[in-house]
């Protein structure tokens, strides 16, 4: 298989974590017999700097040819001062709306060799876990009606939730093909208690549910939710949940795995080109000191060749050698507490000779 991949390093860490996701892809297909081809573009404040603007055409245009896009990180206090339309950031806005990603999928998984990094008990975390959730990304409350009017007490601000029934089915479905490559089994996290909305969404999940009779889908409200997550982590496989409840399910699922540093993420729409990054940020004080963590762009590489383009043995194969890497204590310095951390070419070298 060829493979044309446009890399988005930005700024930052972002060169040295995408670089280290390249050599493992490119040792990925020297074992499997693909090729893969790269092709770098300009995206954030590397690109403020090189053209006056944060997503140059030219970037959008590579990554709509592309098969798959891989981002490092943007942003930097170097760009802070500027206005909100020329910041860094709204460059990834920018992406995501031209290549329409309406589905957000981050993992936080425990690895058992970093149980002593989560603030759970012990007892909670003993054997890990792997959570994949599934987050609408361009509908509900972040992109509905608002504005400000006259209220019962005087001025009020008011922002208004929606979800077409086509929009649900699509989350949905990403939802349950994701589980059919786990452990088939779904929760859907609503407020149907409460919200109109969130009553379509159970009714139309469920109805999606139907076309995948192998996958076990239930459902739990947001704020039992939030509980479970920090009392029973491992109950859970897939979550798919609305834009706003994902956000927030997604930065507390990422605090108890003990490290930004090890998070993954994808964003995907209508086709199986996606966009695939680390969820951590650029890191400026640790850039170009070899100290950054590139274990979350390798896994993010690992996402792409699992749902860009269907090679699930080769994903697989990454993340084994990730987990080997961890059992065998070697650690960066943001999990390295105590131990000697190694940098983050020497990471990538340890994963590489496990691959």
């Amino acid at each position: 298989m060829v493979m044309n991949i446009a890399l988005l390093k930005g700024d930052g860490i972002g060169p040295e974590i995408v670089d280290s996701a390249v050599e493992v892809l490119k040792k990925t297909g020297e074992k499997y017999g693909h090729t893969f081809n790269f092709t770098p573009y300009l995206i954030g404040g590397c690109a403020i700097d090189a053209t006056g603007e944060p997503l140059p055409k030219e970037t959008v245009e590579g990554c709509l040819a592309a098969d798959s896009v891989l981002l490092g990180a943007v942003g930097g206090p170097k760009w802070d001062t500027l206005p909100g339309n020329m910041r860094p950031e709204k460059a990834l806005l920018g992406i995501r709306a031209a290549m329409e990603l309406y589905t957000n999928l981050r993992p936080a998984k425990l690895y058992p060799a970093l149980k002593d990094d989560c603030p759970l008990r012990p007892d909670i975390v003993a054997n890990g876990f792997d959570i994949l959730i599934v987050r609408e990304l361009t509908g509900g409350i972040y992109f509905g009606d608002r504005g400000y009017r006259e209220g019962k007490y005087g001025e009020e601000a008011y922002d208004t939730e929606c979800y077409s029934r086509m929009e649900i089915e699509r989350i949905a479905r990403a939802a349950f093909e994701a589980a059919l490559v786990r452990r088939c089994n779904v929760i859907s996290i609503d407020k149907a208690n409460v919200l109109e909305s969130s009553r379509l969404w159970r009714k139309t999940v469920h109805e999606v549910a139907a076309d995948y009779p192998t996958v076990t889908c239930t459902d739990m409200l947001v704020d039992n939710a939030a509980m479970q997550l920090v009392k029973n982590p491992s109950q859970f496989d897939v979550i798919v949940t609305s834009n706003m409840f994902g956000d927030i399910l997604s930065d507390e699922a990422s605090q108890i795995t003990g490290s930004i540093g090890m998070l993954a993420s994808a964003s995907l729409g209508a086709t199986k080109r996606g966009l695939y990054e680390p969820i951590h940020g650029s890191a400026p004080d640790i850039a170009g000191q070899d100290k950054a963590n590139p274990i979350a762009t390798v896994l993010s590489a690992a996402m792409m060749l699992r749902y860009a383009f269907g090679l699930e043995e080769e994903a697989r194969n990454i993340e084994r050698a990730v987990d080997d890497v961890l059992e065998a204590g070697v650690r960066t310095a943001d999990i390295a507490h105590g131990v000697n951390a190694v940098g983050c070419k020497e990471m990538t070298a340890e994963i590489l000779k496990r691959l």
